[in-house]
């Protein structure tokens, strides 16, 4: 079965990752790839290490209404970017939104697919969590829906590579001078994510996210997030591990572990990692999560999320081993 597939944004960190994927995809056909100073150029002149059959597929100017035949469209624009254009695209085509402008909006499902991959059944708009919420929900989902911990004043301390932020741009904070040898928070108290993983705990434990705080910082590595949660609970780390275990029993790609997770882990795949350690006596419970922000945290969920809305096996080209070392 061929699966007609296109890529907007193709030339950012996203849209290249979703093209990697796709192009190693045993259902989907890449027939259409867009962008904006891109437009005009060969794939293989972007991504010179393309496979042969997609080399000389030519990026065309990002427009809506002149979409080719397509099953899915993959859109991987900035924040503020997307949400004027998809409103066009023809109500036949699936669309997986890589960027932030339809989280949490009507008409489209929160693609948080090892959570609620039953949900994402029969949908056509889907909206893919960023790459610090997944972090952060995989991690806390197990420990909100077994009510082991308050859904209330829960503190996020995150670190990211640099990739995080995109491929344009021009802040110095992403140049490699600015971001070798250094180590900065940045979007404090009012970070993008907020409302997306506010919203998530609300869901998952049935009670307020009051009080949560979450602070990001940008490490010099290329790719990877870690998240350490600080939460309020009596349950042991036994209990933490045994609940999330149970959880994820049957979920192909959280993996929970006894030792706190490494980025190094989950480069370049789309697997997440779990990890807890608790104090009763103190009623302290943390969660550590980790994903690959391209991968999990962006195009290796949205491949899982089109998996899934396509009938696919969910794990259908995405069964890559990390990149280790």
């Amino acid at each position: 079965m061929s699966i007609r597939v296109g890529i907007v944004g193709i030339s950012g960190f996203g849209g290249g990752e979703a093209m990697r994927l796709i192009a190693g995809h045993p259902s989907f056909e890449l027939v259409y790839a867009a962008g904006e100073g891109s437009a005009g150029r060969r794939l293989v002149e972007l991504f010179p290490g393309v496979p042969p059959r997609l080399a000389g597929l030519v990026v065309q100017k990002w427009d809506p209404e002149a979409l080719p035949e397509l099953d899915v469209l993959f859109a991987s624009l900035p924040t503020g970017s997307s949400a004027e254009g998809l409103a066009r695209v023809p109500a036949g085509v699936k669309i997986v939104d890589i960027g932030g402008d339809h989280r949490y909006v009507d008409g489209w499902a929160y693609g948080l697919a090892d959570v609620w991959p039953e949900q994402m059944a029969g949908q056509t708009r889907v909206a893919n969590p960023g790459c610090f919420p997944v972090a952060t929900l995989n991690a806390l989902a197990p420990l909100l829906a077994g009510k082991l911990i308050e859904p209330g004043n829960i503190i996020i301390d995150a670190k990211t590579g640099i990739s995080g932020a995109g491929r344009g741009g021009a802040d110095s904070r992403f140049s490699y001078a600015g971001s070798n040898e250094n180590l900065q928070p940045y979007g404090l108290l009012k970070h993008t994510h907020m409302p997306e993983m506010a919203t998530t705990i609300e869901r998952l434990s049935g009670g307020k996210a009051d009080g949560l705080v979450f602070t990001p910082h940008l490490v010099p590595m290329t790719r990877g997030v870690l998240v350490t949660i600080y939460a309020r609970g009596q349950a042991t780390t036994q209990q933490c591990l045994d609940t999330a275990r149970q959880f994820y029993a049957d979920r192909a790609f959280v993996r929970v572990t006894d030792q706190p997770p490494q980025t190094k882990w989950a480069t370049g795949s789309n697997l997440s990692f779990v990890s807890y350690a608790a104090d009763p006596e103190r009623n302290l419970v943390m969660a550590m999560g980790v994903v690959d922000n391209l991968g999990k945290g962006a195009a290796g969920q949205a491949v899982q999320n089109a998996n899934l809305i396509c009938g696919l096996p969910e794990t259908a080209g995405l069964e890559g081993a990390p990149v280790w070392p």
